[in-house]
């Protein structure tokens, strides 16, 4: 069964065209994720839309969610990436956890959220502490709003507590930071065939 993935790159850059660590966590799951047939179709940079900050799924004229929120709930899966500010998740992607609120309300009539039967993996880069926090964050978050965790769903790198290098400057990928990618895409990968095979059946009333 071919599953499909998105990703978003909820960097502070806004310009796509500047490096990112965040993407480069994001291809180091893309790749795992293609061990398993799963396809990334495209990353985006939240940052270069104009996200209007509100709660609800459309947010009036000039506003970029709706046609990002049928992107993303097109897919199997969700690699949620961002950067650790303040040793707590950045703030393009609270954004983007706030606009996800408005699933609370759009249920079928199994009471199932438009995200029910979807996988969410986590990418995190930063140089100070912060990615359990950001993981917390976000996991917590996403299930509210009806995404499937599965285990080991986050893949992270941290960096010297105020220092000069990032993610995306390392030679090469770290052995662990592999290793839990691999775990990651693997179980997701998993999750999402099972809950294709069989959605969550939901409740009456």
């Amino acid at each position: 069964m071919a599953l499909t993935a998105i990703a978003l790159n909820c960097t502070l850059k806004s310009d796509p065209a500047q490096d990112s660590s965040t993407d480069r966590m994001i291809g180091v799951l893309r790749d795992s994720l293609a061990k398993h047939d799963v396809t990334l179709s495209e990353t985006i940079r939240v940052a270069a839309h104009d996200i209007k900050p509100g709660v609800t799924s459309d947010e009036g004229p000039g506003d970029a969610w709706p046609a990002l929120r049928t992107k993303i709930l097109a897919h199997d899966i969700l690699i949620f990436g961002g950067p650790i500010w303040l040793g707590q998740i950045g703030s393009v992607a609270k954004r983007v956890l706030e606009r996800m609120d408005a699933f609370l309300s759009e249920t079928d009539d199994k009471s199932r959220m438009p995200a029910f039967g979807k996988v969410a993996l986590a990418a995190i880069v930063g140089n100070e502490d912060g990615a359990h926090c950001s993981a917390q964050q976000l996991f917590q978050a996403l299930n509210d709003v009806g995404w499937t965790i599965p285990a080991n769903a986050a893949c992270y790198w941290v960096g010297e507590a105020m220092g000069s290098t990032d993610f995306k400057d390392l030679e090469h990928v770290p052995d662990k930071v592999q290793q839990t990618a691999d775990m990651a895409a693997s179980n997701a990968a998993h999750l999402a065939k099972l809950l294709n095979q069989a959605q969550y059946p939901g409740v009456s009333g």
